[in-house]
């Protein structure tokens, strides 16, 4: 009932503590970007690095070794992309996301809220988790890459030069005072 086999446990210990060492090295060579939340391709990885481990440990039939290559594989590819989608602007947009402005001076974007399947209860808890009690003190509220937001004050100033990649910055930017 709470275990098969001594020998399962010891096998789980060493392969355990095996893969773990494996993965920390091959996480070291290939840098901090390797699981970094930066966008939803980051993510995949992350969690396909936990299915590989979580496998690995539980399944008799997947060898150390295979677990070693599989975390190889899934390190390398995640260089590769970065590395091909910093020099290639094609491929950034086929693996990055756009960050989208939800909030502008305060208005609600209810289009870019519907797109992106965000409640202004959501917004209402991003604004408050920044510290800001009235949305008229609020410049933008933006829907970045990692699903997380970035919630800006209003400055005094009319320009806000970090929303120049946001979508829906330029509609808003211009458009009569939205809501």
């Amino acid at each position: 009932m709470f275990f098969d086999d001594v020998q399962n446990l010891i096998r789980i210990v060493v392969v355990g503590i095996a893969a773990y060492i494996g993965l920390v090295f091959i996480l070291r060579i290939t840098g901090k970007r390797t699981l970094s939340k930066m966008n939803a391709f980051d993510m995949v990885v992350t969690v396909a690095f936990g299915s590989t481990l979580a496998t690995v440990l539980l399944n008799k039939d997947v060898t150390l070794a295979e677990g070693l290559v599989a975390f190889a594989l899934l390190a390398g590819l995640q260089l590769a992309v970065t590395a091909t989608s910093v020099r290639s602007e094609r491929l950034q947009r086929l693996v990055k996301a756009t960050p989208t402005l939800l909030v502008y001076r305060g208005d609600f974007l209810h289009r870019a809220l519907l797109a992106e399947r965000v409640t202004t209860e959501e917004i209402y808890a991003a604004v408050r988790a920044a510290g800001i009690v009235d949305l008229a003190d609020v410049d933008a509220v933006v829907l970045e890459t990692d699903s997380s937001f970035s919630v800006l004050p209003r400055s005094g100033q009319d320009r806000t030069p970090t929303l120049t990649n946001v979508a829906g910055y330029d509609r808003a930017a211009h458009a009569p005072e939205a809501s």
